[in-house]
């Protein structure tokens, strides 16, 4: 699965958030997007999920563009993760995650699609949740909920927006080796919101920094953040230590 993007503008009222963006997300590949708060990166992924309308621009997906693509197709090739889960209703996790096989059920589910929802729930380590209602979960169960829904859809490209950022170190981690797995065992594309710049520099092929509704750089992580790239948009000193594990970006506080 690939994604085009080209002259992409997308505002909010007369606000112009995204600015001339143009980027690619590549076949079986984690791609990364940086950047401090405000900056696009939530926009970026709401216009690729079809959820924003751009103002401008051109996406163009597995050489489609995406306006001529239905929802129904959306559904069967793109899985969404989103950051707000604000929305919710009263519904249990098994309810919810069984919406993840809609794309691809014409009247009723069979053992297979049961099999695929009981498979991604263990997966996130929540089949022993799967009657509980939604609204009682924590912030990061709730994310668990919404990972196993995209998984369950077994979609090409995942987009995640911020999909770690409730959870304990041990399940980022975890969560980061699921998406790499998808990408290397199951040629899938993801293209993940991600602030910590760690989980960035180590899981991602490709990275972009964004800024102020642009793209300030991207490409292979040891390329784009870089210690003047990252001061520059972040506005906070950086320390890079170089490990036998890898290099690792630590802010300095003064």
């Amino acid at each position: 699965m690939t994604i085009q993007v080209s002259d992409l503008c997308v505002s909010y009222g007369s606000f112009r958030v995204l600015k001339d963006v143009n980027c690619s997300l590549e076949n079986s590949e984690i791609l990364c997007v940086i950047g401090p708060n405000g900056s696009g990166k939530s926009t970026l992924v709401k216009a690729l999920a079809g959820i924003l309308t751009p103002d401008s621009g051109t996406i163009i997906i597995n050489g489609s563009d995406a306006d001529t693509i239905s929802g129904y197709e959306r559904g069967r090739t793109i899985g969404y993760v989103p950051q707000d889960f604000s929305y919710l209703t009263s519904a249990t996790v098994l309810e919810l995650v069984l919406l993840g096989r809609r794309p691809h059920v014409s009247w009723s589910l069979s053992e297979t699609d049961l099999a695929i929802v009981y498979s991604a729930l263990e997966q996130l380590g929540i089949l022993g949740m799967a009657q509980k209602n939604i609204t009682a979960l924590s912030g990061g169960e709730r994310q668990k909920v919404f990972i196993a829904r995209a998984l369950a859809q077994e979609p090409e490209l995942f987009l995640f927006d911020e999909p770690t950022s409730a959870l304990d170190i041990r399940h980022q981690i975890d969560v980061f080796e699921m998406m790499r797995d998808l990408v290397r065992h199951k040629g899938r594309s993801v293209l993940v919101v991600v602030h910590d710049l760690n989980f960035a520099y180590h899981y991602s092929d490709r990275v972009i920094l964004m800024d102020e509704g642009s793209i300030v750089a991207t490409g292979p992580p040891d390329q784009v953040m870089t210690h003047d790239l990252i001061e520059s948009v972040y506005h906070v000193p950086m320390q890079y230590v170089d490990t036998s594990q890898g290099r690792y970006i630590m802010p300095l506080w003064t």
